[in-house]
């Protein structure tokens, strides 16, 4: 399969679970806040909020490929989270609600609404807010691959508490975690004022962060097995065009599988306390 690291240049995601954690995996979720409104939009099908889920706050799912409108702005909304899709940053022929979503984004990141962009969503933003989003020259970035976080991860909202549980199993090395790929559109210039959090050997820009609080990652934490297998079924063809076999893809997520929870809980609880603290004022 295609990995973004070379041999130990990152932990194997299955050291995470050797990293210390202040969260309690598989206990019940905790509500970031009562009042809090969660806009999700979704692109496709099998493109849903999956493992972030529970952690969420009220989640008002929006569907626009099915005819669900978007609003026009986001003030009946604390936060926003858009989620990835097939198309690219800019097919908006294809997929007709694209500059509305990247307004929301756009409207998140200059009123301080909490934001968060997974894959497409990640180029969305960065389209929205002047970076530029294209073709990757590295070509298919997909299944379990390595993602190295930076020094300026450390203290980040939304990623400092992995970087502190990965920083005590990386042995001296840059703290670095296995997530779910798959794109090959990547963000090649990031909006001016964007701060770098993550890279990775095939595409560098893996995550930033706009402001206080709007984020952008091109992996996918929140994608389940079952989602994973839908995609693969649609695109196994270009899997196997570049010498992966899907099935050696498949069986390496599933492995990963109680890793790839503790990531995405990480995620999701850091960013429902951001929302949780825009609405506490």
């Amino acid at each position: 399969m295609t990995r973004a690291e070379g041999p130990g240049s990152v932990p194997r995601v299955t050291d995470l679970a050797a990293a210390p954690s202040t969260g309690q995996p598989g206990a019940a979720p905790r509500p970031p806040h009562p009042a809090a409104r969660l806009l999700v939009v979704i692109h496709e099908g099998d493109g849903g909020p999956g493992r972030l889920t529970r952690w969420l706050p009220e989640l008002d799912l929006r569907r626009p490929y099915a005819g669900d409108p978007l609003p026009a702005d986001l003030s009946g909304h604390d936060g926003l989270l858009v989620l990835g899709g097939a198309m690219g940053a800019h097919d908006d022929e294809q997929a007709p609600w694209l500059p509305a979503t990247r307004a929301l984004l756009a409207e998140a990141v200059d009123t301080g609404v909490p934001a968060l962009g997974i894959c497409l969503g990640a180029q969305l933003l960065a389209v929205a807010t002047g970076g530029q989003v294209g073709r990757g020259e590295a070509g298919l970035e997909v299944g379990l691959v390595g993602v190295r976080l930076l020094p300026a991860a450390a203290d980040d909202p939304l990623l400092g508490g992995l970087h502190r549980d990965l920083a005590a199993v990386a042995g001296g090395g840059a703290p670095g975690f296995g997530v779910a790929q798959w794109h090959q559109d990547a963000v090649l210039r990031l909006p001016p004022g964007a701060v770098l959090l993550a890279g990775g050997d095939r595409y560098p820009h893996q995550a930033f962060r706009l402001g206080e609080r709007a984020w952008g990652v091109q992996y996918h934490p929140e994608v389940t097995r079952a989602d994973f297998e839908e995609w693969m079924r649609g695109g196994h063809g270009a899997v196997r065009e570049h010498g992966l076999q899907p099935e050696n893809v498949l069986a390496e997520l599933t492995a990963a599988d109680p890793a790839l929870d503790r990531i995405a809980e990480s995620h999701a609880r850091a960013f429902a306390a951001r929302v949780a603290q825009a609405v506490a004022g």
